[in-house]
């Protein structure tokens, strides 16, 4: 079996402009089999999800996967400590503030982990109110009759 990096594989992404099924299945089954098991290569994919259009599935997998590594896959186990929530605060606000993915990734790891920094809490609470008040549509104002 042929090892691909994340690297290699955002390479190839990037250069098609899209994360399409198949990709997806060989991002699970061949690149990260086993789960993201560094910061890098979750940054790498943090970053790729900005970069190119990706499928509801595949925002779905890179949310659990993401969860997952900081909330189980480093100490202090079921944690988020100081030094990964500035970290993932970081690595999900890139330059222009986090996407509606990476909002969602924040609060989620939030509600898995039995306990957060209370600036991870701040940053996703700031995260989610920010994506849901550009969604929404500018309220109409009507001058009333008097």
């Amino acid at each position: 079996m042929t090892m691909i990096s994340v690297q290699q594989f955002c390479n190839h992404a990037v250069s098609t402009g899209l994360i399409s099924d198949e990709d997806l299945l060989v991002l699970k089954r061949e690149v990260i089999p086993d789960g993201l098991t560094s910061r890098d290569d979750a940054d790498l994919l943090i970053a790729l999800e900005r970069a190119v259009i990706g499928s509801d599935a595949f925002a779905d997998f890179l949310v659990a996967s993401v969860v997952d590594f900081a909330v189980w896959g480093c100490r202090p186990t079921g944690y988020i400590n100081a030094d990964m929530a500035v970290w993932l605060a970081a690595s999900l606000s890139g330059r222009d503030g986090p996407s509606v993915v990476g909002a969602r990734i924040a609060m989620e790891v939030v509600k898995e982990a039995q306990g957060s920094a209370e600036s991870l809490m701040a940053f996703a609470l700031e995260a989610n109110r920010r994506i849901r008040d550009a969604v929404q549509p500018a309220r109409m104002t009507f001058a009333l009759a008097a």
